[in-house]
C-alpha cells in the first residue's frame, strides 16, 4: 500500500459501478487471486481514456480480460484494443471474458511471450498499457516505445512495488532483488529518455505515465 489505507479506503467508497458483467469478472478474478488493476487504477484509466480518446489501444499482459473489457468501455467508438497473454489458462479465461461481455469484435488476443509478439507489430498505438512481468519492463520498454505514436501515452501499472521500490535492494527479499532492480532501472530509463516526458503517480501500486514527445 503506497497511500494511507483510510484515504484509499474512502477514494474507493466514491467510485460508482460498472456493468454487470465487469462487475461480476471483477469479483471472480478477486476470488480467483488473478491480480487485477485496483479501483483507483480503474478509476485513473477510466478518465484518461476519456481526455485521450485512443482509438488504437496495446495492452501487455491481459491476464483474465478485465482490463481489456474496461477499457473497451471507455474507449471511442470504432476503437479497439489488441492484447497479449502468454500464460494458458489465462488465455482461454480472457477469450471467455470477452464473449460473455460482448467485446470479441473490439478486442484481439495475440497469444505469446510478449516481447516476441511486440517485435512482429507494427502502426503506431496511441496508448500502451504495461502490465505484465514487472521485470520485463525494461526489456519491453525500446518495443513499446517504438510502438507509441507522437503524443501517444505509455502507462505502466506496478511500478513502485508496495513501496518496496524506495528500499535497498538488501532490505527486500532475496527472490524480489531482481524484480526491484530492473524497475528501478526501468524508472530510471523512462525519466532520461528524451523521446517521453514522464510522471510516476503514488496510485494504486505506482503508475508511471509517460506520453511520447
Amino acid at each position: 500500500m503506497i497511500a494511507d489505507e483510510r484515504i484509499v479506503t474512502y477514494i474507493r467508497s466514491l467510485e460508482l459501478p460498472e456493468s454487470d458483467i465487469i462487475e461480476k469478472i471483477e469479483q471472480e478474478a478477486l476470488e480467483s487471486y488473478v491480480p487485477i488493476i485496483r479501483k483507483e487504477t480503474q478509476s485513473f484509466l477510466k478518465v484518461l481514456l476519456t481526455i485521450k480518446k485512443p482509438l488504437r489501444i496495446l495492452e501487455i499482459g491481459a491476464a483474465v480480460g478485465f482490463s481489456a473489457i474496461l477499457m473497451s468501455e471507455y474507449m471511442p467508438e470504432g476503437g479497439h484494443i489488441t492484447t497479449i497473454e502468454n500464460y494458458e489458462k489465462r488465455i482461454s479465461a480472457a477469450l471467455e471474458n470477452f464473449k460473455r461481455a460482448g467485446r470479441e469484435g473490439m478486442i484481439t488476443l495475440l497469444e505469446g511471450d510478449a516481447l516476441k509478439v511486440m517485435k512482429t507489430l507494427d502502426g503506431f498505438y496511441d496508448l500502451i498499457f504495461m502490465d505484465a512481468a514487472k521485470g520485463q519492463y525494461i526489456q519491453y520498454m525500446p518495443e513499446a516505445v517504438r510502438l507509441l505514436s507522437a503524443g501517444g501515452v505509455l502507462v505502466s501499472d506496478n511500478v513502485l512495488q508496495d513501496g518496496d521500490i524506495i528500499q535497498s535492494r538488501y532490505a527486500v527479499e532475496r527472490r524480489n532483488r531482481t524484480i526491484h532492480s530492473r524497475m528501478r532501472e526501468y524508472l530510471y530509463e523512462l525519466k532520461h529518455d528524451e523521446r517521453l516526458q514522464t510522471s510516476i503517480l503514488p496510485l494504486g501500486d505506482g503508475i508511471a505515465l509517460s506520453v511520447k514527445k
